[in-house]
């Protein structure tokens, strides 16, 4: 019931909030924290028990809850928990906290109601992490999707219902197409064995033909790649982010584009091999191609968050290159990818929300010497900018890294490429620290550090990136215990990797 109570406590918590503003609007501040920080408490107790669950249960899943929803279609209310799960519901209930935090002042009229769409966009994602009925995963991505919809649409910037619309159209879309593979997937088992289910675990063994499994992996595909987003399907992230309100953004970047590599991870992969291995080296060009293509221009912007939106890009270039180079190393650089981009993107967007709420513009042409006025702010943004480049000590660095490692084992020339995205960031990062911490001072009046609501926000995240850029193996071990990829998909790969690499069978060098 642990797991259910996770979804039930942010559900429950969305409509009281919305039903307190009736009496004071604080209520729903004070609700939305309290609910997450119950979520957080729980899973960091399930995070230190690890060993223990693993030990009792015989098995790399922490803990299953199941109960008969329409049995009748086959769907059930399964959930299910491992490492991998486990790490992403703790970054989803962090950053919920700090996207309330972020939103405490920001938001100052329809308290109630933005609150209720912010816990039922977690309780979405938080159903994407834990459901293994793919019939209630769809059911969970669109749960995400309209929350976020009137986030953008209601309390976002001057043309926020352009960019709700193109979130929308976008996602929907490619849901519709993920649907109709799930739909597809269903038949395909139920024809061969008889029983028509939409169990993730059952729907693992299913065996189809090469022409089918391509079709159908192509629809799962369709929706996470948008998600992700990758090149070329990634236009609606930069008017997304522009428009949303900071606590909009911080979700966005840190834990809606997560659910499209979970996808990734747990369906396309493992329940299609096969038809996974046979694109990986378009995947990986498409993953180097957004590395290269949103650092560039990331340097190119002029606003803030359009800046930061376009190195989610780059980053999430990362995820597509790691996880189709089929290997251990690549998986867990993947892993910690989506966790500490969450953590660094996030708190940079936060920095940009902080920032537009004292001069009222993210055009970083009129910012600059705001380290003199504000040398906390300016500290805290150094951190997360050579986060963002990738600076060893700090948790960005050993994601690439361990991507870059897994994925020289695939291909020589996609992995040096990735490389010189490396570089790029380091411009881009350098670009943003010295345009609104150093530069021209800008004659702004009534610049003040950060408050002390702010400090609780972005403290604790920096301590975080640093932890994991000294510490990571606590993450890595949770990650290691997770069999993200079922035994049928841990086989030879050598073809793929030699078609990638360009070497042959009898050990032919890189030309």
């Amino acid at each position: 019931m642990i797991l259910l109570s996770f979804i039930i406590v942010l559900m429950a918590g969305g409509i009281f909030a919305w039903i307190a503003e009736r009496w004071n609007p604080m209520l729903s501040r004070w609700i939305s924290l309290i609910a997450l920080l119950f979520n957080l408490a729980t899973a960091v107790l399930l995070w230190t028990e690890q060993t223990y669950l693993i030990e009792r249960f015989q098995s790399s899943w922490l803990a299953k809850y199941e109960l008969s929803w329409i049995p009748i279609f086959g769907i059930s209310f399964n959930l299910a928990l491992d490492g991998l799960s486990l790490l992403m519901l703790l970054l989803t209930f962090l950053l919920g906290i700090f996207a309330v935090l972020t939103s405490w002042d920001e938001i100052q009229y329809r308290i109630g109601f933005f609150h209720f769409n912010l816990l039922w966009v977690l309780a979405g994602i938080t159903g994407v992490f834990l459901t293994m009925d793919l019939f209630l995963f769809y059911f969970f991505w669109e749960v995400m999707l309209i929350p976020m919809y009137f986030l953008i649409a209601i309390w976002g910037h001057e043309n926020r219902r352009y960019a709700a619309y193109k979130f929308f159209i976008f996602t929907q879309a490619s849901g519709l197409l993920m649907f109709l593979a799930i739909l597809g997937l269903y038949f395909v088992h139920g024809n061969e064995t008889g029983n028509y289910t939409f169990d993730y675990f059952q729907l693992l063994n299913t065996n189809f033909s090469e022409s089918t499994g391509r079709w159908l992996m192509l629809g799962f595909l369709a929706a996470f790649i948008v998600k992700l987003p990758v090149v070329p399907f990634h236009s609606w992230l930069p008017d997304a982010h522009s428009e949303a309100p900071t606590a909009g953004s911080v979700i966005l970047a840190g834990l809606l584009l997560k659910t499209g590599a979970y996808g990734l991870v747990r369906i396309v992969v493992p329940i299609f091999p096969d038809a996974a291995r046979e694109i990986a080296p378009w995947a990986m060009l498409l993953g180097v191609v957004g590395i290269l293509y949103g650092a560039l221009l990331a340097f190119s912007q002029t606003d803030l968050k359009r800046l930061v939106a376009y190195t989610s890009v780059s980053h999430m270039g990362f995820v597509m290159l790691g996880v189709f180079a089929f290997n251990d190393l690549a998986m867990q650089g993947v892993v910690m990818q989506m966790i500490t981009h969450g953590i660094s993107t996030g708190a940079l967007f936060i920095l940009a929300g902080s920032i537009y709420e004292r001069i009222h513009t993210r055009d970083v042409e009129q910012m600059g010497g705001f380290w003199k006025k504000m040398p906390f702010m300016g500290t805290i943004g150094l951190v997360f900018a050579m986060a963002s480049l990738g600076l060893p000590g700090l948790g960005n660095f050993i994601a690439e890294f361990l991507t870059l490692i897994g994925s020289w084992q695939a291909s020589h020339k996609l992995t040096i490429l990735a490389a010189i995205g490396l570089v790029a960031g380091t411009i881009y990062s350098l670009r943003i620290v010295q345009k609104v911490f150093h530069g021209g001072e800008q004659k702004i009046r009534d610049l003040h550090d950060l408050t002390i609501r702010e400090k609780l926000t972005l403290v604790p995240l920096a301590i975080i990136i640093i932890w994991l850029g000294v510490f990571p193996q606590s993450v890595i071990d949770t990650v290691s215990k997770s069999k993200v990829s079922p035994k049928k998909t841990e086989i030879s790969i050598s073809k793929s990797q030699n078609h990638l690499s360009g070497t042959s069978e009898e050990g032919g060098r890189d030309e």
